[in-house]
């Protein structure tokens, strides 16, 4: 059996899928199986190997467990992670991180998992934590295929045919292979026995990395400027050159090959390695597309739920919801960009954004582009997940507004209780990316549902004809003809809860004033302010209609 190490997985899955707070045995320690913790069932003696999911044990209390898990010499233990909880990269983390010395993308693990982390550094068990909101089901299916399996990061099909290909190159060519992606990360490698593998060609196999450098980045670069395979000299005493060539299909870069070249290649070695390049393009195309293919097909299934024709139980099923899942819908827009020459390209660039933060929170993520505007339905856990989301849809406005050069906004419709009431929910998050104000970004619907109400109460004030008339009209218009006042301060009186004091520091005026105004309204127009309805209805017309605030007006 082919078995993964903790760094494979690591860099398989990546942040924030799975965090690593600490590998006392090092990143190369082998993951046999992945293991649900049932709390009723008898704790296994041995387990060589495997990865503990603690279902059900909180964070502080997950101290027995690390002991028990050591015991069994499982290889790890993963808890949910806690607010402030870091990690170091899978790749990137070695065993340093035993020790704490390893480096950590943030502040460290919060206080109910301080403990386990000790423990787990005292009994060399690997310690990680998943994102709160992450299903363990779900969580459970990404760990036994990534240690089943060497899944794709390209994403369709199985990186077992990568490997196949890289070990017919390094037959044909007669060196080490690798195939990499444009990140240099590595997708596959050869094991073909008796070839040399210098030390950082293993230290890149390892970390599924290759490592960084300005001397690699310079040949990396006439790597992609080359047309063909080349010929690159060795960076150090400890490495033996290369022979690369670029993977490419309609003009697009989707990776490279690498052969270590000990000075015994085949003669024909370039051409060996130039048809293992076309076929790799082949790979990596039919991946691709069976990704986009899974993807279209849950945008298709989401846009259809957004506007209310889909069968809700079956697509819940289709986007592997549980019945009765909460759900509530994010929107993202770009600011100004609609119509711009370049706006459907950008806006397609920030579905791609949206989709690939979502996905590496929720795993398989249904997003969807619609007249612009990027959806995603963002599955709700419990008590806590508004308050993560938000967090989540400000990250995305951030990164994307860097990436994009262009300012992002977004909005969170309402939590509703079931999937067939998703089409709710994206009419909130359309209404609260209307309401933004110019110096707002992110906003979920309860934070601004006083400006979405009465945005929709002009809506429908103004499309009734019964609802737009009234006495507002007579005072706008006496107004306009005599120079008066009036609609303002009658605004300002009424904002001001009747306080005429108040309402004559919202004016500027002193209040006798303020009281001369309103005489002359009742007076000159006839209105009745002291009944109370009437008021309401005058406030509300003068504030919609008119246009009316006691500020700034």
């Amino acid at each position: 059996m082919d078995t993964r190490t903790l760094g494979e997985l690591l860099d398989t899955l990546g942040e924030p899928a799975l965090r690593l707070l600490t590998a006392p045995s090092g990143l190369t320690a082998p993951v046999t199986e992945v293991l649900l913790y049932d709390a009723h069932a008898p704790f296994p003696d041995r387990a060589p190997g495997a990865l503990l999911l603690a279902v059900g044990v909180r964070a502080d209390a997950a101290g027995a467990l690390v002991d028990e898990a050591a015991a069994a010499r499982m290889a790890g233990l993963v808890v949910r992670g806690e607010e402030g909880a870091a990690s170091g990269q899978g790749s990137s983390s070695g065993p340093g991180l035993a020790s704490g010395q390893g480096p950590s993308s943030g502040p460290g693990p919060g206080p109910g998992l301080a403990d386990a982390v000790v423990r787990a550094r005292e009994r060399g068990l690997a310690l990680l934590t998943v994102d709160e909101d992450a299903a363990w089901h779900h969580v459970h299916l990404l760990l036994a295929g990534a240690v089943g399996a060497r899944p794709s990061p390209a994403g369709g099909a199985a990186l077992g045919d990568l490997f196949s290909l890289a070990g017919a190159v390094a037959t044909a060519v007669g060196g080490a292979t690798v195939i990499e992606d444009p990140r240099q990360r590595i997708l596959a490698h050869s094991t073909i026995p008796g070839q040399p593998v210098d030390e950082p060609r293993r230290q890149g196999i390892l970390g599924r990395q290759v490592p960084g450098s300005p001397e690699n980045t310079e040949q990396y670069r006439v790597l992609f400027a080359s047309q063909g395979p080349v010929r690159l000299p060795a960076l150090s005493a400890e490495e033996l050159p290369r022979l690369a060539v670029a993977v490419r299909a309609g003009g697009e870069t989707l990776g490279s090959l690498w052969v270590v070249d000990d000075g015994s290649l085949a003669p024909d070695a370039e051409e060996a390695l130039a048809q293992g390049a076309s076929t790799a393009a082949l790979l990596l195309l039919r991946a691709r597309a069976a990704q986009e293919l899974s993807r279209h097909m849950t945008g298709d299934l989401l846009r259809r739920l957004l506007d209310g024709t889909a069968e809700p139980a079956t697509a819940a099923e289709r986007l592997g919801l549980a019945p009765g899942t909460p759900v509530r819908v994010a929107a993202f827009a770009l600011e100004g960009a609609a119509g711009a020459p370049d706006g459907e390209q950008a806006a397609l660039r920030l579905l791609d954004l949206v989709r690939l933060q979502c996905e590496a929170r929720y795993g398989r993520h249904a997003c969807v582009l619609v007249d612009g505007v990027v959806y995603a339905l963002l599955p709700v856990a419990d008590g806590r997940a508004g308050e993560r989301q938000r967090r989540l849809a400000e990250d995305i406005v951030r990164r994307a507004g860097q990436a994009l050069r262009v300012p992002v906004r977004a909005g969170l419709g309402d939590v509703v209780p079931e999937v067939s009431e998703v089409r709710g929910s994206r009419e909130d998050a359309d209404l609260v990316l209307r309401v933004l104000g110019p110096d707002e970004t992110v906003a979920a619907m309860a934070e601004v549902r006083a400006r979405a109400v009465l945005l929709r109460l002009t809506e429908l004030l103004g499309e009734r004809r019964e609802l737009a008339a009234g006495a507002w009209r007579d005072i706008v218009a006496y107004d306009a003809g005599h120079g008066t006042d009036y609609a303002r301060t009658l605004v300002c009186w009424l904002d001001a809860g009747c306080d005429m004091a108040r309402a004559a520091r919202l004016l500027a005026v002193h209040p006798n004033t303020c009281r001369y105004r309103l005489r002359q309204a009742r007076t000159q127009l006839g209105i009745d302010l002291d009944d109370p309805d009437e008021r309401l209805v005058l406030w509300l017309q003068l504030r919609t209609l008119a246009g009316l605030r006691s500020a700034g007006v």
